[in-house]
C-alpha cells in the first residue's frame, strides 16, 4: 500500500515524496482514512511509529479545501512539551509545503510578543502547549471559537506531567461540534475516562500491544554500582565508537553532573532539562542534531519530542520509577523502521524498578556480565520511616538543592553587609579632575565681572533691638550675622517685619477693621437701660428677666445724643454714649475707652506712624492701657 491509496491529494503526496516517505506505517494506514472522512480517531501506538504524519496529513487536506478570508484558527494541536511542539510544527511546514495554509507554534519559556504577532497575521493551524495557550487566551489574544479539528498528542504524558486539568480547561473553550484525534502510547484508566468523555463514534487504531517496545530495538542490561556508572558509560562510548548517544538521567542535578563528567573525559556533552531556558534547550538540541555534541543528557520531561534521524543509541543511566517511561525512553531510537540499541544501567537498589519494567514488557532484558565495572555493592538499600527505599540519586539531588539555596542566601547576606558597610562610611570628597581645572580658572576669572553689575539703591538701615524677626531655622542676634548681604541679592529687603509676629498681625487687623469713611451720627439712639447688679436676684413670684418678652420691658424716652466725657474731661463730637454696665466703673471703665471709633477727620494729625492702640478702631476696646 502507498500513500496515494490512502486518499491523500497530490500536493501532500509531492511533499511526502520530497521527505523520502515511500510506504505508510501501520498507524498511518489505520488512522488516515477515517480522519479524512471526518470521524474521531483513537490511536494507540508507541513513539516513533509515524503518529505525527497520521494526523498532520488529514488536517492539511481537509483545511485546504476552503481557506476563509480573513484567516481564523481552525485546527488546534495540543502537546505536553516544547520540543514535541516544535517537531510537529516542522512536520506541518514540510507536509504542507505546496498548500496555501499557515501554521505557527506557541509555547512558554520565551517572549510571547513574536508569537502574538504571528497569530494576528492570521493562522489556519496552531500547535501549542497547554500553559501558553491558556495564558494567551486569558489575555484575549486567541479566538478558539472556530476550531474544526482538535488533536491531543501524547495524552498519557499529559497525565504524567500534571497537565490533565489544563487539558480539561482547554476543552471547555472549544466548540462542541468538532473532530477529535486522540493519540497516546499507553492507556491508563485516567486517559480512558478522558477518551470516553471526549470522543464520539471514534475509530480505534492499535498497532502494537499497549506499552510494548518496538521489536527492532535491541535491549541490554548492565549491573553496575552507582559510583562506576559514569566510568562504564565512557568505556562503552569509546569501545563501540558511538557517534551520538542520548542518555536519560533521573534528576536535573544528575544530568548536569553526567554532562560535566563526560566533558572532563574528553567526550563532548550537553544537558537538557526543565531548569534550562528554552533558548539553551533548543541550542543544545540543535548542536546534538548537527553533530557538534556527541552525547545529549536529558531528563524524562525532555524525553518526549526529541526526534533525531538515525539515532541508534539510548542509555538509561537511571531506571525510571514508572515502567511506561522506559518505553518512551527507548522509543527515541529505532524510529521510522531503523534499528537501535537501548542500554540500561542497574544498581542494587534499582532492582525493584527493573522487575516492574520486565513485568510490563512480558520478558526479561538480556544481561551483559563481561564488563570492567561489575557490581560488588550488595548492601540492602536504605529505607525511610515509612519503609520506602531511599534512592541515592534523589537524596543527592535534594542535598545539592539545599546547598545551592544556602549558597544563594549567604551571597545575599554578604551583599547586604557590603551595602551596609558602604552606607556607614562617610562619603569621600570628590577631587576635581585635572581636565576640569581650566574650567574652574575660567569661572574664577569671570566671577569679578559679574560683581561689577550696577548696584541698586541701598536698603534702609536695620532696626536694632527688635527680636521679632523669628524665621524658622534662624537664630536671634544681629541681622548682619543671620542675614548676610551680598551683591548677588541687592534688591532683597531684609528689614521687613515678620508677618507672623503678634504685633504685626494686630496692626494689620486693626487697619482692616478701621472705618474707611466718616461715621454719620445716628438718627436716634436707644436709651441706656438700667442693669441690675449681677448678684441681685429677682424677687419671689417674678419670672427671670430673660424669660420675659421684649415688648413687656419698660421703654424709656429717647434722649438727645450727648458728648461723653473722658477722664481728662474732653468731649468728642459725634460719639455715642457709653453702653457699659454700671458695675464697670473707675479706672477699668475709663481704660477701656469708647465703644465706637472716632471719625477719621477727628483723628489728630501727626507725622509719626501710629500703631493699632492709637487708632480709633474696633480693636481699641481690647487694649486696656490708659490714655494720656
Amino acid at each position: 500500500m502507498n500513500f496515494k491509496q490512502l486518499g491523500l491529494c497530490d500536493p501532500i503526496l509531492k511533499a511526502l515524496a520530497e521527505q523520502e516517505y515511500t510506504a505508510p506505517t501501520p498507524i498511518q494506514q489505520g488512522a488516515i482514512p477515517p480522519a479524512l472522512a471526518g470521524r474521531d480517531v483513537l490511536g494507540c501506538a508507541q513513539t516513533g511509529t509515524g503518529k505525527t504524519c497520521a494526523f498532520s496529513a488529514p488536517i492539511l487536506q481537509r483545511l485546504s479545501k476552503k481557506v476563509p478570508n480573513p484567516r481564523v484558527i481552525r485546527a488546534l494541536i495540543l502537546t505536553p512539551t516544547r520540543e514535541l511542539a516544535i517537531q510537529i510544527q516542522d512536520s506541518m511546514v514540510a507536509y504542507g509545503k505546496h498548500l496555501p495554509l499557515k501554521s505557527a507554534v506557541i509555547f512558554g519559556g520565551v517572549g510571547q510578543q513574536p508569537q502574538v504577532d504571528q497569530i494576528k497575521k492570521g493562522l489556519d493551524i496552531l500547535v501549542a502547549t497547554p500553559g501558553r495557550l491558556l495564558d494567551l487566551h486569558g489575555q484575549g489574544l486567541l479566538d478558539l471559537s472556530h476550531i474544526e479539528i482538535f488533536v491531543l498528542d501524547e495524552a498519557d504524558r499529559m497525565l504524567d506531567m500534571g497537565f490533565i486539568h489544563d487539558v480539561r480547561r482547554v476543552l471547555k473553550l472549544l466548540p462542541k461540534k468538532k473532530q477529535t484525534l486522540f493519540f497516546s502510547a499507553t492507556m491508563p484508566p485516567e486517559v480512558m475516562e478522558l477518551v470516553n468523555a471526549l470522543l464520539h463514534d471514534y475509530a480505534r487504531v492499535a498497532v502494537d500491544p499497549v506499552s510494548s517496545p518496538v521489536e527492532v530495538i535491541g535491549q541490554k542490561l548492565f549491573y553496575v554500582d552507582k559510583n562506576n556508572k559514569t566510568k562504564l558509560l565512557c568505556h562503552l562510548i569509546q569501545k563501540w565508537d558511538i557517534p551520538a548517544a542520548l542518555v536519560f538521567s533521573r534528576t536535573k542535578h544528575g544530568a548536569n553532573r553526567i554532562a560535566r563528567d563526560l566533558n572532563a573525559q574528553g567526550i563532548t556533552a550537553a544537558a537538557i532539562h526543565g531548569n534550562k531556558s528554552q533558548t539553551a534547550r533548543v541550542q543544545a538540541l540543535n548542536d546534538f542534531k548537527a553533530g557538534r555534541v556527541r552525547v545529549l543528557v536529558a531528563t524524562d520531561i525532555a524525553a518526549r519530542g526529541i526526534d533525531i534521524d538515525e539515532l541508534s543509541w539510548v542509555f538509561n543511566y537511571n531506571l525510571p520509577d514508572v515502567p511506561e517511561t522506559y518505553v518512551h525512553r527507548i522509543g527515541r531510537t529505532g524510529r521510522a523502521g531503523h534499528s537501535g540499541t537501548a542500554i540500561s544501567f542497574c544498581q542494587f537498589d534499582e532492582k525493584a524498578e527493573l522487575k516492574a519494567i520486565e513485568k510490563l514488557l512480558g520478558r526479561s532484558i538480556p544481561v551483559v556480565e563481561d564488563h570492567p565495572f561489575p557490581m560488588v555493592n550488595l548492601e540492602a538499600p536504605k529505607r525511610d520511616k515509612n519503609g520506602r527505599i531511599i534512592n541515592a540519586e534523589d537524596a543527592e539531588a535534594r542535598q545539592a538543592a539545599r546547598d545551592r539555596r544556602r549558597q544563594r542566601q549567604e551571597e545575599a547576606q554578604a551583599q547586604k553587609a557590603e551595602k551596609a558597610a558602604k552606607a556607614e562610611q562617610p562619603p569621600k570628597p570628590e577631587k576635581p579632575a585635572k581636565a576640569d581645572k581650566p574650567k574652574q580658572e575660567k569661572l574664577r576669572k569671570e566671577k569679578p565681572r559679574r560683581e561689577k553689575a550696577p548696584q541698586p539703591a541701598p536698603a534702609p538701615a536695620p532696626i536694632p533691638e527688635e527680636p521679632h524677626h523669628h524665621k524658622r531655622g534662624v537664630r536671634q542676634g544681629k541681622l548682619s550675622d543671620t542675614l548676610p548681604q551680598q551683591p548677588a541679592m541687592p534688591q532683597t529687603d531684609f528689614y521687613k517685619p515678620n508677618p507672623l509676629d503678634s504685633d504685626v498681625i494686630m496692626d494689620a487687623t486693626a487697619r482692616l477693621l478701621a472705618p474707611r469713611r466718616p461715621v454719620q451720627p445716628p438718627r436716634s439712639e436707644k436709651p441706656q437701660r438700667e442693669r441690675k447688679p449681677r448678684n441681685q436676684q429677682p424677687p419671689r413670684g417674678e419670672k427671670p428677666r430673660q424669660e420675659k418678652p421684649r415688648k413687656e420691658q419698660p421703654k424709656q424716652e429717647p434722649q438727645p445724643p450727648k458728648a461723653q466725657e473722658n477722664k481728662g474731661g474732653k468731649k468728642h463730637k459725634g460719639e455715642k454714649p457709653s453702653i457699659l454696665p454700671p458695675s464697670l466703673s473707675g479706672k477699668r471703665r475709663r481704660s477701656r475707652g469708647n465703644d465706637r471709633p472716632r471719625p477719621i477727620e477727628a483723628a489728630p494729625r501727626s507725622n509719626r506712624q501710629k500703631d493699632s492702640t492709637e487708632h480709633r478702631s474696633l480693636m481699641r476696646p481690647y487694649y486696656l492701657h490708659d490714655e494720656d
